[in-house]
């Protein structure tokens, strides 16, 4: 009873606010935006909030795990989590451990945005058809259904945003000793659109597509099935007035995104391999030390695959995947939670498959 009051003092709270400020806009002579535009901002806030605060929490991991994912293999420099993290600290100080998180936020902050939006009305119409089509308007959605929202998601959040990968990719490798100094995102973007043209800048595209289909499906897939499964099973005592605590969607989280990038790890890898081709004056860790420079060419992700796997063997498609794993873990689960609870203080339903 206790919770329903705070509930329903806190509806009536946020009622109360809405009409003060449509009072004041009217007064004003000003349009009061519409429920569903505010609903649409509130939604794109959420998810930018969630992911620049997942990924700076993260971003040493981050830098390093696409460092190990880059190195060349006769000229290696990382070996490991903990090796490579205090090799970091030792050549570069602290600065170095979030090299490019800043370029990282400012690509992640419109692609979570978009991510998260663009999986809530993929769901909305997705359960809306399967509904259309079974004849049950009291239809959920299925986790087979949750795979396809949530990969239409990651395909229009990872296109709207990827050239910013792309260049974030090359900030994040770049370091004191490389021959040429990108100085930031923009300058960086100038540079490659300029001396490797428009096509540059979508350079892995293709296995990023691949890959977000069964990363952002499953994450958002698994995520969300746990969540229902342990709501409506009571499970272990984890809900409570048929919500989950902060804990418990922190766990689902966790094990969403073990899910999700174990299975496209590899895409990943190729990916990132594959954006630093044509970068000329690359920096070392890349291109390796004097006479064991090579430089990089893949005509496509086929081939990236195979001179991978050929040359490296197949182990080489899950180098990084330890830091990665580290930083996943906890990435995905604040992304989530962080997510559900700014989008609880916006005062936005967020229950979109019931």
């Amino acid at each position: 009873m206790a919770s329903e009051d705070v509930k329903t003092s806190e509806s009536a709270v946020s009622t109360i606010v809405n009409l003060a400020e449509e009072a004041k806009l009217a007064r004003e002579g000003v349009k009061a935006p519409s429920y569903a535009v505010l609903s649409i901002c509130k939604s794109l806030v959420a998810g930018g909030v969630a992911g620049g605060v997942s990924r700076t929490a993260v971003a040493p991991l981050e830098r390093l795990k696409i460092l190990l994912q880059v190195q060349n293999p006769h000229s290696v420099k990382y070996n490991g989590t903990i090796q490579g993290l205090k090799y970091i600290w030792r050549t570069e100080g602290f600065r170095g451990l979030f090299k490019g998180n800043g370029t990282n936020c400012a690509r992640i902050v419109p692609n979570s945005a978009v991510k998260f939006f663009s999986y809530e009305q993929a769901s909305k119409g997705i359960l809306y058809l399967y509904q259309q089509q079974t004849g049950d308007d009291d239809a959920q959605l299925t986790p087979l259904l949750r795979l396809g929202a949530g990969a239409c998601a990651g395909i229009i959040a990872m296109s709207t945003t990827y050239p910013m990968d792309m260049v974030r990719g090359r900030l994040t490798v770049q370091t004191d000793s490389s021959p040429y100094q990108y100085r930031g995102m923009f300058h960086a973007l100038s540079t490659v659109l300029r001396e490797e043209g428009p096509r540059a800048l979508y350079k892995g595209w293709l296995p990023s597509v691949i890959g977000v289909i069964p990363y952002v499906g499953l994450n958002f897939a698994v995520y969300e099935s746990l969540k229902d499964r342990l709501i409506k099973s009571k499970a272990f005592g984890l809900v409570e007035d048929s919500e989950l605590s902060v804990t418990t969607r922190l766990a689902c989280g966790a094990a969403a995104g073990t899910v999700g990038q174990t299975v496209a790890y590899p895409l990943d890898v190729i990916r990132r391999r594959m954006q630093m081709v044509g970068w000329k004056e690359a920096a070392s860790v890349v291109t390796g030390d004097g006479r064991n420079k090579a430089p990089l060419v893949y005509t496509g992700m086929i081939d990236a695959f195979g001179k991978t796997v050929r040359h490296e063997g197949f182990g080489a498609l899950y180098k990084g995947l330890a830091p990665n794993s580290v930083k996943v873990v906890p990435s995905i689960a604040l992304a989530f939670v962080t997510y559900e609870v700014v989008k609880d203080i916006l005062g936005v339903e967020i229950r979109i498959s019931d």
